[in-house]
């Protein structure tokens, strides 16, 4: 089987993170409309390849003052560091529908290390709706990526300390990815 090129359809692909604030409870945050794409061959999972950027601008909590602290130049920088990318470089399928992507997520311009645990939802074919015409059917595919990462190896280090030593926010932060993949019609780039 050929290589097959899918694109995240940015109004279904999502990003989820958690955090732990003032040691009792998590906050919880989005990022919307991710970009990317996937390059597989289905006889060959271990040799996809992987690319995604996510605007940083657009990060969402709920609550406006605290969307406005995280853009600063305390936590994601956004005016030096408007976006950031995720470049998968090495699949390991562990069962029929589980693998671990191996890659690098760069924020605020540092780049490290971040494996993805990815769960395949599945395929099916559905409209493909452009203006008012459906130009379907669109073979699409869901995929459900989690990971967990220290913020302070990217930089993201402000933080404040509350009683018997607590702080305001943890290091460790918890990343939940909704992928919805569309089939490229015209296959992939050389």
């Amino acid at each position: 089987m050929a290589v097959t090129r899918w694109f995240f359809e940015p109004g279904h692909t999502g990003a989820e993170f958690k955090a732990r604030h003032m040691m009792v409870t998590f906050v919880r945050g989005q990022f919307k409309n991710i970009e990317g794409f996937l390059e597989v061959d289905p006889e060959h999972p271990e040799s996809a390849r992987v690319e995604a950027t996510i605007d940083a601008t657009q990060v969402y909590t709920g609550q406006p003052q605290r969307d406005a602290h995280l853009r600063s130049a305390d936590f994601f920088d956004v005016e030096n560091h408007p976006t950031w990318t995720y470049s998968g470089t090495s699949v390991t399928q562990l069962s029929g529908t589980e693998f671990d992507v191996d890659g690098e997520l760069t924020v605020r311009g540092v780049t490290r290390p971040v494996l993805l645990r990815v769960n395949y939802l599945g395929q099916w074919d559905t409209p493909w709706w452009e203006g008012d015409k459906n130009l379907g059917p669109r073979r699409r595919a869901g995929f459900l990526a989690t990971a967990r990462v220290n913020r302070q190896d990217f930089g993201v280090s402000w933080n404040d300390t509350v009683d018997r030593g607590g702080v305001v926010v943890s290091d460790m932060v918890d990343l939940t990815i909704d992928i919805e993949a569309v089939l490229d019609p015209a296959g992939p780039r050389s």
